[in-house]
Parts: structure tokens; C-alpha cells; sequence
């Protein structure tokens, strides 16, 4: 089933518990909380106010204490943390962990490692201008294709960069397990419907 997840914006939006509640509420099944450059009571303090029974769908950029700590569903590694950690992050059982990657050679030398990478920019950015596409969907299909046909274990690759419902439907035929979404939904008036929109494209 492609999975259809959201990003945060890297900063502080008004009202931005309840933004985040009303996609969870809507039936978002994972939330990236990204925002770099926060300390982490920052952080904690965005967490106590989205409600407890969210928790365990938030995927935390950083700050793995945090993630522990409030049993939430996952750490995700920037690739300055990854490039620093030796081994799997100590983390409660069920919960994820999961990173992003820039190339298909990336992912051949690292995906045992993890239980989902992000691979990017699938399409130009929205939210990062100037940041262009490397990658061809014909060669991105054959490649995932050729892993899922070796590989014992992989990790479900998700598509991230430039997303919309319009451009969405293209991902499940080139073999992507699922998607992440950022400027599509922050730049809209109504990020709930965004999302609904987007996904319903994938079905």
C-alpha cells in the first residue's frame, strides 16, 4: 500500500499544533517532525502539545532522547547524523528508523541499515528553489526493481522532493513504496485537503 506522508515545515507556523493535529486527525499515518536549528525543549514543548494518541505516528528529525522518551513512532537521520553513527541508534522496540538519501548508490551501500530512506529530489523542489531533479523514473523503476529482486531485506523507499497531486501518480508505477510531502502542503490554504488530494491520487 504507498504511503502518503508529510513533512514539516523547517519553521515555526501560527497555530501550527493544530495544522499538525488536523492531518493526524485526517488519517495521516506518519508526521516528520523537521525542524532544524531548534533546541530540543523546542521541540519537546511541539510534541506535549500535539495529543498523546498522535505520538506513536511522529517521526522525529534528531533528538533520539526525545523519541524514547515519548514513545514516539521513529528517528530519522540527517546525513551529517548518519555519517557520525557507528551503529543502530538504541531505540524501543516497533519504532523506526529511517534516513535520506540523494543517489541510487546511496542506497545500494546503505539500505540494510534502515527500515525507510527518502530519496530526493524525485521532482524539482518546491520548497528549495534552485534544487533540480537528478533523477529519470524509467531508471529509477528498473533499479528498485533490480534490489527487490536480491535483496533478503530492504527498506521501503519513499519519493521526496517537488511532490503534488498532480505529478503523484507517476510514483507507484516506478516502484516507489510510498511518498513525502513538504512544500505542496505548506504552501497551500488547506493543507488537510492537499494531502486528501494527493493521496487520493494514489489509490
Amino acid at each position: 500500500m504507498f504511503r502518503l506522508l508529510v513533512i514539516t515545515d523547517p519553521t515555526a507556523l501560527p497555530d501550527e499544533p493544530r495544522l499538525l493535529a488536523n492531518l493526524l486527525a485526517a488519517g495521516l499515518p506518519s508526521l516528520h517532525l523537521r525542524k532544524p536549528g531548534w533546541p530540543a525543549a523546542d521541540v519537546e514543548t511541539l510534541i506535549q502539545a500535539l495529543p498523546q494518541p498522535f505520538h506513536a505516528r511522529l517521526v522525529l528529525h534528531g533528538h533520539p532522547e526525545l523519541v524514547r522518551r515519548y514513545r514516539l513512532g521513529g528517528l530519522h537521520l540527517t546525513g551529517q547524523e548518519r555519517a557520525a553513527t557507528v551503529r543502530r541508534p538504541p531505540l524501543l522496540p516497533g519504532q523506526t528508523l529511517s534516513t535520506s538519501f540523494h543517489s541510487l548508490a546511496e542506497i545500494n551501500r546503505h539500505r540494510r541499515h534502515y527500515d525507510y530512506v527518502f530519496l530526493s529530489p524525485i521532482f524539482d523542489s518546491l520548497s528549495k528553489p534552485g534544487y533540480a531533479s537528478g533523477f529519470q523514473l524509467p531508471a529509477v523503476r528498473e533499479h528498485l526493481a533490480r534490489l527487490a529482486a536480491r535483496a533478503s531485506y530492504r527498506p521501503q523507499v519513499l519519493a521526496l522532493g517537488g511532490i503534488t497531486a498532480e505529478n503523484i501518480g507517476l510514483l507507484p508505477p516506478a516502484g516507489f513504496a510510498g511518498a513525502a510531502v513538504l512544500g505542496t502542503i505548506w504552501q497551500s490554504p488547506d493543507p488537510v485537503a492537499t494531502w486528501r488530494k494527493a493521496a487520493a491520487r494514489t489509490r
